[in-house]
């Protein structure tokens, strides 16, 4: 549905302010958010556009873990359609998108290693 609000959980570069400007034209706000049942590892970012964006070589990517414990902190942010498909195209083939419910039961779309 048009201008339906989509939420989106970040664990990385997605909460940098000069990111959100780039990707969306706007600061997006958020609230904190746990994702249960994933550790983090980093990815070497190669796309030079992605790597103008965010500034770092290095961003966190998520993996599914066995151990239940593993969680990881982020935030989840108001999006629109419009704007998932931009943080669609901000994301290099290291990720793919999935909608786990985050502890707080939200469901979110969240970018994990594909």
């Amino acid at each position: 549905m048009a201008g339906e609000n989509i939420h989106l959980f970040s664990y990385g570069t997605l909460q940098l302010e000069n990111v959100q400007l780039a990707s969306f034209g706007r600061r997006l706000v958020g609230r904190p958010d746990t994702m249960t049942g994933f550790r983090k590892e980093m990815v070497e970012i190669t796309d030079p556009d992605v790597l103008a964006t965010s500034g770092e070589r290095y961003h966190p990517v998520v993996v599914a873990s066995s151990d239940p414990a593993d969680a990881i902190t982020g935030t989840v942010f108001l999006i629109t359609e419009k704007e998932l498909s931009a943080a669609d195209a901000y994301e290099v083939a290291d990720y793919k998108r999935i909608e786990p419910v985050l502890a707080s039961g939200t469901r979110a779309w969240v970018y994990v290693k594909a």
